[in-house]
C-alpha cells in the first residue's frame, strides 16, 4: 500500500536528440518517483512551430504511447508501419525484445506541433516478445457526471476508466485517459483504490481536491482513493495516468527499459553493431542508413530506480 498522497511534480526542460531546435518538458521519470503504475516516462513537446526529425532509434522493454494535441506526425518503424497520426488518434508501439522507429512532422517547413509522448514499462511476461505496432483512430469516450455544471468527457487512451476500455493492447492493469472539463464544472473522477494515480494539467485551469494545478504540473495522488474531485473555472484539459503499482526492478537508460545493467549494455552494443542491430532492431521502412547513435554508457553500473515517495 502506497497511501493517499498529494504531491506536486514539476516538469524539467530537456533537449530532445534528433530534433532541430526543440526541447521537451519531461515529468517522468522523476528522481523521487520512477513510475506511476507501469507509466515510466512522460514528455510534452510543443506547442510551437517546429520541423521534427527524430531519426531511426531503438527501444526495448516498453511501449511507446503517442497522443497528439496539435499537428500531424508521420511514424515509421521496423515492423513495416508507415502511418500519419492525427489529433484524437493513438499510436501504440510495443518494443518487446527490440524495435526501431522514426518520427517526423509533415512537410519540409516548421508546423504547429504539440503532443504527449509516454512510455509504459513491460512486465516480465511481455518484455521478451516480438515488436509490434497498433494505430487506433477511434477510441471510447464516456461522460463523467458533474455535481455542478456540465459533465466531463473522458477519452480512454489506454486501459480502463469509468467503465470504458480502450481497444489498445495493455500488459498490466493500467489507465491513461484525457479528461475535458467544461467551464464552471465540478466532477468526481472515479478511481480504483488499489491503483496509484496522477493528474497532469494539459491546458486551461483545474483544481484538484481544492488545490490549483499549474499547466504541465503533475499532481501525484498515491492510491487508496475511490475518486478525486476536480473542478474548472474556465474549462480545462487534463490527462490522468495510473495503474497497479509496478513492483519489478526497472533499469532505464536512453531508450531502453530493462532489469539489469548488463541487459542495457547488451542492447546498446547491439544497436552500435550493424549486423546485430539489423537482427535485433530491424530496419525502419523507407529509411536509408540515417540513425541516432547511442550515447556512451556512464562509468558506473546502472541500478534499478527506487521510489522515494
Amino acid at each position: 500500500m502506497i497511501g493517499r498522497r498529494t504531491i506536486s511534480l514539476e516538469p524539467r526542460e530537456v533537449p530532445l536528440g534528433g530534433v532541430r531546435g526543440m526541447s521537451v518538458l519531461r515529468t517522468l521519470p522523476n528522481r523521487d518517483l520512477p513510475t506511476v503504475g507501469a507509466w515510466c516516462f512522460l514528455d510534452r513537446f510543443g506547442p510551437g512551430p517546429v520541423k521534427m526529425r527524430v531519426e531511426p532509434h531503438p527501444h526495448i522493454g516498453l511501449q511507446t504511447v503517442t497522443w497528439p494535441l496539435v499537428g500531424d506526425m508521420r511514424h515509421r518503424d521496423s515492423v513495416d508501419s508507415d502511418v500519419t497520426l492525427k489529433r484524437g488518434q493513438l499510436n501504440l508501439m510495443t518494443a518487446g525484445n527490440g524495435i526501431s522507429h522514426s518520427e517526423y512532422s509533415l512537410g519540409e517547413d516548421p508546423i504547429p506541433l504539440d503532443a504527449l509522448q509516454l512510455w509504459v514499462v513491460l512486465p516480465e511476461s511481455a518484455r521478451h516478445g516480438a515488436g509490434g505496432f497498433e494505430q487506433h483512430t477511434s477510441l471510447p469516450t464516456v461522460a463523467v457526471p458533474a455535481s455542478s455544471g456540465s459533465d466531463a468527457i473522458a477519452t480512454v487512451v489506454l486501459g480502463e476508466f469509468a467503465g470504458a476500455r480502450s481497444p489498445a493492447t495493455a500488459h498490466t492493469p493500467i489507465v491513461g485517459a484525457e479528461i475535458a472539463l467544461a467551464a464552471g464544472s465540478r466532477v468526481a473522477l472515479p478511481l480504483d483504490e488499489a491503483w496509484e494515480h496522477a493528474i497532469v494539467l494539459v491546458e486551461g485551469d483545474v483544481t484538484v481536491d481544492g488545490r490549483a494545478v499549474a499547466r504541465n504540473e503533475m499532481l501525484y495522488l498515491g492510491d487508496a482513493r475511490s475518486d478525486v474531485s476536480v473542478s474548472s473555472a474556465e474549462g480545462g484539459l487534463l490527462f490522468i495516468l495510473g495503474g497497479e503499482p509496478f513492483e519489478e526492478d526497472l533499469v532505464m537508460w536512453w531508450n531502453f527499459a530493462g532489469r539489469t545493467h548488463d541487459e542495457i549494455a547488451q542492447a546498446r552494443a547491439d544497436w552500435e553493431t550493424p549486423d546485430a542491430a539489423s537482427a535485433r532492431f530491424g530496419h525502419v521502412v523507407t529509411h536509408g542508413t540515417e540513425r541516432i547513435p547511442a550515447p556512451e554508457l556512464p562509468n558506473v553500473r546502472l541500478k534499478p530506480r527506487r521510489r522515494r515517495i
